[in-house]
């Protein structure tokens, strides 16, 4: 009887830490990537956040240069009373290059040993030309010019008509 007991003591205790060992490593690794806005266009910011990073690490994708991730917060957080630099999460700031193509990115995240990958993290767009009207970078064509031009002429034409019938009219 006495080895029953002491072998489920022993079974509960082998148990116990098979369950907490996961939740403790998880919070070494990166476990959750967001990244904002989602769709961006060349030469905005992109502000990344990534959880269980509790020491910062670097956020890294072909559309930006690599970035540093800076521990959130102070205090115990999500740690548990583990101890550590922060509530394990981490941030940063990245600029997309202005030579960015437009279309889908991963993001990679390193941090405390571990990296993770969050596919299509975020889509990069077009750029817009303001401004200048969007669509023209040389400015009014020939046809654009004749255009404007007949239609001013047509203003100025049905202008006079009707002012010279309204003068017309008065002297009767």
């Amino acid at each position: 009887m006495r080895n029953t007991r002491a072998l489920a003591v022993a079974g509960a205790a082998v148990a116990a830490l098979g369950l907490s060992a996961p939740a403790a490593v998880a919070w070494d690794r990166p476990s959750n990537i967001v990244v904002l806005p989602s769709v961006i266009a060349r030469g905005g910011q992109l502000t990344i956040t990534v959880d269980g990073c509790r020491n910062g690490g670097t956020a890294t994708s072909t559309a930006f240069s690599p970035t540093r991730l800076s521990p959130v917060g102070g205090g115990k957080g999500n740690e548990g009373g583990r101890g550590g630099a922060g509530s394990g999460t981490a941030r940063g700031t990245a600029t997309v290059n202005s030579d960015a193509r437009p279309g889908p990115y991963d993001i990679t995240v390193t941090c405390d040993g571990g990296s993770l990958t969050k596919p299509q993290a975020f889509t990069v767009i077009g750029g817009v030309r303001g401004g200048i009207g969007g669509s023209s970078t040389t400015g009014a064509t020939p046809t654009d010019v004749a255009i404007g031009g007949g239609l001013v002429a047509a203003a100025v034409v049905g202008g006079g008509v009707f002012w010279m019938r309204r003068r017309a009219e008065r002297n009767i």
